[in-house]
């Protein structure tokens, strides 16, 4: 079984930066995600109409 510690985590520990920076890494390649697909749905589009 995992342990459950109550320690508070402190601030100094965590990386904003890197998690603004893994953030902002999501949201890139979901935005270039949903541009290949809906290019994708227009050119089926064309080929299957």
């Amino acid at each position: 079984m995992a342990t459950h510690d109550d320690v508070p985590m402190n601030p100094e520990y965590m990386d904003y930066a890197e998690h603004e920076r893994t953030y902002s890494g999501f949201i890139t390649v979901t935005k270039w995600g949903v541009v290949a697909v809906a290019g994708l749905l227009v050119v089926l589009m064309f080929f299957i109409l």
